[in-house]
């Protein structure tokens, strides 16, 4: 049995005006930036009560079916089963103090697994580039030393108090964590798409590797040095050295697996769900 769900701001409630407001925000129109089988994420324009309408991120689940559960769960992964686990990520993340996309609305109705639908509607962070695009062309422009040991290290101390409260990512590419262009020249860093994250009652050590492999692999190719690996290790944790061994072969297959062909092939198909 699933706790039927829905917390939304009486302003935006009563903008949008409508007597189902859990069906008016699930099924809302956007620009949709991923639209793929049962879930999809659009960008809207809404009032919040000040007459200046503001945008928001809506990720409306729909279902994900029996059969992408048995998958998950025969392969002993546990499955997303919609907007609520990014919505418990957010709140877990603002009660340690980590940037990341500010919660404004969610919700969940239904009681089969299969197709409980759901939820989540954040601020839009405004003027943010992703760390993917900021170290696109390091290898041709490096950047200032200055900066790259400040940016290093705020990555680093992420991870770290991410990982000391037992939480994983498990999408912790370098894409994923985004800088506030208006807070130059500081380093403000959000850390967004938290929908597959696990919360655990303590750290996970293999979690915590998976992670550190995933951001590792995402920034093999941006010119980084053995100093800035180095300084990284020591900003994030005293892991010992079987640790990054097994960061550093997952990491180098997770790398191998991304260029292949076939991965390739299956980048491009899910590329074109996204706008």
């Amino acid at each position: 049995m699933f706790k039927q769900i829905l917390e939304v701001p009486t302003a935006i409630e009563q903008y949008i005006n409508k007597p189902d407001i859990f069906n008016a925000l699930l099924h809302m129109q956007g620009r949709a930036f991923r639209d793929v089988k049962g879930r999809k994420t659009i960008q809207v324009r809404l009032e919040s009560g000040n007459g200046v309408a503001k945008s928001y991120f809506i990720k409306q689940h729909f279902g994900v079916g029996w059969c992408e559960i048995i998958k998950n769960l025969t392969a002993f992964k546990w499955p997303i089963l919609g907007a609520m686990t990014e919505v418990k990520a957010i709140q877990k993340l603002n009660s340690l103090n980590i940037a990341t996309t500010p919660l404004v609305a969610y919700g969940q109705r239904g009681h089969n697994p299969a197709t409980l639908q759901s939820f989540v509607l954040t601020a839009d962070l405004g003027d943010i580039t992703s760390l993917e695009d900021l170290t696109m062309d390091w290898p041709a422009n490096p950047p200032d030393a200055i900066f790259k040991r400040k940016l290093i290290i705020a990555v680093a101390k992420i991870a770290k108090k991410l990982h000391e409260n037992g939480i994983n990512h498990r999408d912790f590419y370098i894409g994923h964590f985004c800088l506030d262009n208006l807070s130059k020249p500081d380093i403000k860093l959000y850390i967004i798409d938290l929908h597959r994250v696990l919360i655990h009652a303590k750290p996970s050590i293999n979690g915590n590797m998976k992670d550190i492999a995933a951001l590792y692999f995402s920034s093999m190719d941006i010119g980084l040095t053995m100093r800035d690996l180095i300084r990284f290790r020591k900003h994030y944790s005293k892991m010992d050295k079987q640790f990054w061994q097994q960061v550093e072969l997952r990491a180098t297959k997770l790398y191998a697996k991304f260029h292949s062909q076939k991965f390739q092939q299956r980048l491009k198909k899910e590329k074109s769900a996204i706008h």
